[in-house]
């Protein structure tokens, strides 16, 4: 049996099938027969005992120094608290209603009572107690619990989603891959799986296509046609086995480019930063070669996070990461929140549009003491090696006039406590059309400009980038977005500012002979993809990729641009490897 998805990470996964849900039961809401209101209490004290024995058995392999233990110590605490059980358990007589049920209005009374305390600890801590309650109800509805951490061997994960949060926490060493129901091909998901390096699938309908799959499956997954096979048969697996193989040999070919100077044939330069989320990516780029980290995601270190690191915190991490670029600069994006990044450690809204609401920049500037606390990191660790700092969705010039407002506050702060810092080269994300067609007033602000064209590709073409229905319909590879594209880089030629690009695009080698020859200086892209692309850069004609560029920005329909760049490849021996 097979399953066809979207591939969103390329690769070649054996392993067993493990289903890991995210989405709760429905509650079931009838009302309880008298006599069977004693045992929903004794089930809700066994569940709760379960559940209490499950993060027990969690805490003991972790430090007891580490936030960590702290924080299972806390789950356990509120789930021994009697006054607490006893509450759930008059819910549940009084109301004659079942324990989920009873749980889930207890905890989210408890939940929204500290979501309005002015201590931002508390106040945070009220998502763990959703969430408590989430695993509370699992166990009462009978779910398994699934203990990620006990894993030992490869296993494919089937799940209908998962959040950014939710894949910070997986034992990445035994996951070989990653099957979804939905998502999206450039949602934050999507993005950490390519980072990992773990062959994934979105838009999968299995339990549609082949029925429900049990737990410790035999499953492979081809993440080059977008295929999950269910039970292969023997001829099945040996093929996949030959084309992983081939897969392995040739990124070891591709090492052979480490060392070259990232240049055409003909002698045109460019630069091949990586993006990154966590210092363990980090410290793995020296091994492909890249100059540097164009794009450090640093909300991405919230993500576990219960309570937000202070400046020391921020400047030892941030310091961490120069000192692991060995001179190379690193690029620190300010943290980008909102739309689908859930922060524990943060307090946000509710939004209708989250996409269209209180996100990058704009969180920052509502939230002052936040931002002048990193900038006031950054500016450090400036002093111990090259950084440049950039704002995300800087949408007028009023937002870029108020951050550098701010970075003069904290700089104040700094001479004031007399602490050493340097200056830093500043830069923009570009990612709405707004900011693209009022660059020029921003540009003497800037000593460079980053393309993001996941988002960019959003907000120009009004479609949601976690849509999969509209992902192969409203692409990057689209007349509009390319004519902002060339506007940009050809604003920032003007202004003799450097532009870059640090979108999922810049990965796909097929594309490098376009973005090259429309005169980007720079690309960031994932780690996994820079020596493939570096591969095309080497074997490649600037000329060639110039009258290449010129054609496509003629063109009005993506089945032309799309056409265009498969006979390009086809000519020039261009192929995705990924």
């Amino acid at each position: 049996m097979q399953v066809n998805g979207i591939v969103v990470s390329s690769g070649i996964a054996f392993g067993q099938a493990l289903n890991v849900s995210t989405q709760p039961q429905p509650l079931d809401l009838r009302l309880l027969p008298l006599s069977e209101i004693e045992s929903e209490k004794y089930h809700l004290r066994q569940s709760i005992a379960l559940l209490i024995q499950h993060l027990q058995k969690s805490q003991q392999r972790v430090c007891p120094t580490c936030e960590n233990f702290q924080l299972i110590d806390a789950d356990i605490l509120l789930l021994e608290d009697e006054e607490l059980v006893d509450e759930i358990s008059q819910h549940i007589s009084q109301y004659r209603v079942s324990a989920p049920v009873a749980v889930n209005r207890t905890f989210n009374e408890q939940a929204q009572a500290l979501a309005q305390m002015d201590d931002p600890y508390l106040a945070n801590r009220s998502q763990d107690i959703r969430f408590l309650a989430k695993r509370l109800i699992a166990i009462l509805q009978g779910s398994s619990q699934h203990d990620l951490s006990n894993l030992t061997q490869a296993t494919i994960l089937l799940a209908d989603d998962l959040t950014p949060a939710d894949f910070a926490m997986l034992p990445l060493d035994y996951i070989s891959g990653i099957v979804l129901e939905s998502g999206g091909l450039t949602s934050h998901t999507a993005i950490l799986a390519r980072a990992a390096g773990i062959p994934a699938l979105l838009n999968c309908p299995w339990i549609n296509q082949v029925g429900t799959i049990a737990d410790n499956t035999p499953l492979v997954l081809d993440a080059f046609e977008g295929v999950l096979y269910v039970k292969p048969d023997p001829e099945q697996v040996e093929q996949l086995s030959q084309k992983q193989q081939q897969q392995i040999a040739h990124q070891q070919a591709l090492m052979a480019f480490k060392d070259l100077p990232c240049q055409t044939i003909d002698g045109r330069a460019i630069i091949l930063r990586a993006n990154v989320g966590n210092l363990n990516e980090i410290s793995h780029l020296m091994e492909v070669g890249a100059q540097g980290i164009g794009l450090f995601r640093t909300e991405f270190l919230l993500m576990n996070a219960k309570a937000m690191p202070d400046e020391d915190q921020q400047y030892k991490l941030y310091c961490d990461a120069i000192h692991t670029l060995n001179g190379q600069p690193l690029t620190i994006r300010t943290f980008d929140v909102g739309a689908d990044k859930e922060i524990p450690c943060l307090k946000q809204n509710n939004e209708d549009n989250p996409a269209l609401g209180v996100r990058g920049i704009r969180y920052s500037l509502l939230h002052q003491n936040m931002f002048i606390t990193q900038v006031k990191a950054i500016l450090r660790a400036a002093n111990t090696g090259s950084v440049r700092l950039m704002f995300p969705m800087i949408s007028k010039l009023e937002e870029l006039q108020q951050a550098f407002a701010l970075i003069e506050q904290a700089k104040t702060q700094l001479i004031e406590q007399q602490q050493k810092f340097a200056e830093v080269e500043y830069g923009i994300v570009v990612e709405t059309p707004a900011a693209a067609l009022t660059l020029d007033a921003m540009l003497p602000y800037l000593h460079f400009v980053s393309i993001g064209s996941n988002d960019l590709t959003q907000y120009t073409l009004a479609a949601d980038r976690s849509n999969t229905q509209l992902a192969h319909s409203y692409p990057t590879l689209s007349p509009a977005v390319l004519k902002l594209v060339a506007m940009i880089i050809a604003q920032c030629k003007q202004a003799g500012v450097k532009v870059c690009l640090c979108g999922e695009i810049g990965g796909d080698e097929t594309v490098l002979p376009l973005l090259m020859g429309m005169g980007l200086d720079e690309l960031s892209i994932n780690p996994n993809h820079l020596l493939a692309v570096k591969s095309q850069v080497v074997k490649g004609q600037y000329s060639q990729f110039v009258e290449h560029a010129a054609h496509i920005n003629q063109l009005n329909t993506i089945s032309a641009i799309d056409e265009a760049i498969k006979q390009f490849s086809l000519v020039n021996n261009v192929k995705l490897t990924h």
